[in-house]
């Protein structure tokens, strides 16, 4: 039988932040995922953003072949993802938590969708370039997210993610009971570490006593930024709080305690592979669908093109395969779709009705990869941008396009921290220039922003619509019948025993009429 697949995502989670990159979180089960399986050190996201990156990472597609263009884009029902060629493939496919799809099509493939979303799944996050320099967030993201970090007894993120925990869980062990002779595949999304930073204390107590360094890059005045950075400044709002530097520690503890809080959902989800006997069957992959700034050059969230937005970790374990792996080549989460398929398709790989712009890593993961180039690609088309995005990661070299922004070059083997921007300087001038014309070759930017802005204007028409009235339902809800949960009557089980006879893992079977009386 194929493997079982259990792909596990947390949201806005930085790559340096885990010990496997280098980063100060307590992270013990993860590190036995990495400890066994292959880490990947250059890993991207398709957007620094959340509804685009995941809708791209599902079928495999840039972002603008898939109108993914910001956090209220519709996600088509008519798009393949790995959910739907999983599914024909003879497998269970499961969601259980965050997906942040948009639209009425709230499974796209998936079989069964154990939990709400978080987010909501209409147009009211839809970007507006029509504003022009405007400062705007749809969502309404701030600082104020940062300076309200800290302590918590509860929170809205926990309410949800301990209830993602629980549903994977269960439905975990309903395989175990009922649908053995099928392969799963089931991806458990939570929404920690995203901001805002909150956290209890006992994860916050796990930090007493460690060194946790501040931002590696200095905060950065406006008028020192580049001009996407100068927008996004606007864009959340930064000039309304002074975020102190006692604040930004706080900040960073509570988020290192958010990322710890994951670890032990993680731990959580091992243990159940464990004891319903899929440990040994099951590929486990971690993959963040964004990362965070984290206050990285004085710069907090997401959707900017520095590293720590765009850069996430991605591990991946697969049974029979127990030495730990490094793969410096850069990838993409545009490359789970092909290697889902190919992990499950046992060397026979269906064919793509899309055109798939992720490769697959199965090679990779096997050590006999050797042609793959280091190259990756990010888009993004959201608020803090008033044109499209591109930016080009090719051998360590970095290029940076949008619209008439002047374009930024980083050598990220020589300048991690992305301090020098050599497009305009005499050794590179050459490079950044032949990088930009390979975008506009590669890219029609006229037409793909004349969509973009089709697409917003679209979108505020309709959510106008919904507005003034009723509102449509496609936020999710679980169908949920009790009727048929626990002990009710069951033709094909004679009473009450068998039906939790029935439900007991590991099943023991009925005690024979001849099994020897107490007297």
């Amino acid at each position: 039988m194929a493997p079982n697949i259990l792909y596990i995502m947390a949201d806005q989670m930085a790559a340096s932040a885990l010990s496997m990159y280098g980063g100060p979180a307590i992270t013990p089960h993860l590190k036995k995922i990495a400890a066994g399986g292959t880490v990947f050190d250059a890993a991207y996201c398709p957007s620094p953003i959340c509804a685009p990156s995941r809708f791209a990472m599902m079928t495999g597609q840039l972002p603008h072949r898939v109108g993914a263009y910001d956090n209220s884009s519709d996600f088509p029902a008519s798009i393949p993802t790995f959910a739907h060629y999983l599914r024909n493939a003879g497998y269970r496919t499961c969601l259980s938590g965050k997906m942040h799809f948009v639209g009425p099509d709230q499974l796209h493939g998936f079989e069964e969708r154990l939990t709400t979303d978080i987010y909501p799944a209409d147009f009211t996050w839809a970007a507006d370039w029509d504003r022009g320099g405007e400062a705007y967030s749809p969502s309404n993201m701030s600082p104020a997210g940062v300076i309200e970090s800290g302590l918590c007894e509860r929170s809205l993120q926990l309410d949800f993610d301990q209830d993602v925990t629980h549903a994977a869980r269960r439905k975990l062990f309903d395989y175990a009971r009922f649908d053995r002779d099928k392969p799963f595949f089931m991806c458990v999304s939570y929404t920690h570490p995203h901001n805002p930073f909150v956290i209890t204390k006992d994860y916050w107590d796990r930090y007493e006593g460690v060194d946790l360094p501040g931002p590696k890059v200095p905060y950065i005045p406006y008028e020192d930024r580049d001009a996407w950075s100068q927008r996004y400044f606007r864009t959340i709002r930064q000039d309304e709080y002074d975020v102190s530097d006692a604040e930004i520690a706080i900040a960073r503890r509570a988020y290192y305690g958010m990322i710890s809080f994951i670890d032990d959902q993680i731990g959580i989800l091992l243990q159940t592979l464990k004891d319903a006997n899929f440990e040994e069957d099951t590929i486990v992959v971690f993959a963040s669908d964004h990362g965070e700034m984290l206050g990285e050059r004085g710069m907090w969230f997401k959707f900017n093109p520095y590293e720590g937005s765009i850069r996430v970790p991605i591990v991946i374990k697969m049974p029979g395969m127990d030495q730990a792996a490094r793969e410096a080549r850069a990838v993409s989460l545009l490359d789970l779709l092909p290697t889902f398929i190919d992990m499950a398709s046992e060397g026979e790989l269906p064919v793509m009705i899309e055109p798939v712009d992720g490769k697959s890593l199965l090679q990779m993961l096997k050590g006999t990869d050797h042609v793959r180039t280091d190259e990756v690609v990010v888009e993004y088309f959201a608020e803090s941008v008033n044109a499209p995005a591109i930016i080009l990661r090719r051998d360590g070299l970095k290029y940076v396009f949008c619209g008439d922004d002047p374009g930024l070059l980083f050598d990220l083997k020589a300048d991690p921290l992305e301090l020098v921007n050599l497009a305009e300087s005499e050794s590179h001038a050459q490079v950044a220039a032949a990088m930009r014309r390979e975008i506009l070759q590669r890219w029609d930017i006229a037409a793909i922003e004349k969509d973009v802005r089709r697409s917003q204007a679209r979108r505020r028409v309709v959510q106008q619509a919904i507005d003034s009235g009723i509102k449509p339902a496609w936020d999710y809800t679980p169908p949920y019948d009790g009727t048929r949960e626990y002990v009710r009557p069951n033709p094909s089980l004679p009473g009450t025993t068998d039906i939790k006879r029935k439900a007991r893992y590991p099943y023991v079977q009925a005690a024979k009429p001849d099994h020897p009386r107490k007297v």
